[in-house]
């Protein structure tokens, strides 16, 4: 039997989506090393695998497909993109998502008014105080707060307002968002989509395909 110890600070700060991604992952790490798989069988069960999963969840129903696609066809333009709610604790999901974004080669603008530095880049308190365009405002806030955080985003004109996974899903919101003809995307990980959806494509043409046997864990 194989048991999977998580440290307690990490595993309180996953989803339980994320939880359940990690705990496969490392089930896959273990039947490896038993039935001693040479590294490129590892890789091809492991990609087929979570390629796998996000199809079937992401393009779940029609609406969520449509959504798929419209994610896949701005992430590529994109390069500046602001984090409201990205915590000063590396183990916290928001800097997981923030480092992953600046390693994809995205410019990201920390927001929060308790830290002047998170990542290396200058945090600013408020949307407002940000002194340059963003492209994308991310939201990490609690579900009672969405609707102030998105009057707040929509005030600086950003092309996409992404409401994170774990915030939930707010249809007002996002009638409100559309009828200012901003692109809307609610209770989805941006790292994730960029992880399926833009990654692969980039490392195809570099040749380097190591994109899931790393970066599952967030």
């Amino acid at each position: 039997m194989v048991f999977f110890r998580f440290e307690k600070p990490l595993l309180n700060s996953f989803s339980r989506q994320q939880a359940r991604i990690q705990k496969r992952f490392f089930c896959f790490q273990a039947v490896n090393k038993r039935i001693k798989l040479k590294p490129h069988k590892r890789f091809w069960i492991l990609k087929s695998t979570f390629n796998g999963w996000y199809e079937k969840k992401m393009r779940k129903t029609p609406e969520l497909s449509e959504e798929t696609d419209r994610v896949e066809s701005f992430l590529p333009t994109i390069s500046t993109i602001a984090i409201v709610g990205i915590s000063r604790n590396r183990h916290r999901d928001s800097q997981y998502v923030g480092r992953y974004l600046q390693n994809a080669g995205y410019k990201i603008i920390p927001v929060n008014p308790a830290a002047d530095e998170i990542l290396g880049e200058q945090a600013y308190p408020d949307l407002a105080s940000i002194p340059f365009p963003v492209d994308v405002v991310n939201i990490f806030r609690s579900p009672d707060d969405i609707s102030q955080a998105v009057d707040e985003a929509l005030a600086v004109k950003p092309k996409v307002i992404w409401l994170q996974l774990g915030t939930g899903k707010h249809p007002d919101q996002k009638t409100k968002v559309h009828e200012k003809g901003v692109e809307f995307v609610q209770n989805r990980c941006i790292k994730v989509d960029h992880q399926f959806l833009i990654r692969p494509n980039t490392e195809n043409q570099s040749g380097n395909e190591s994109i899931l046997t790393c970066e599952i864990s967030w």
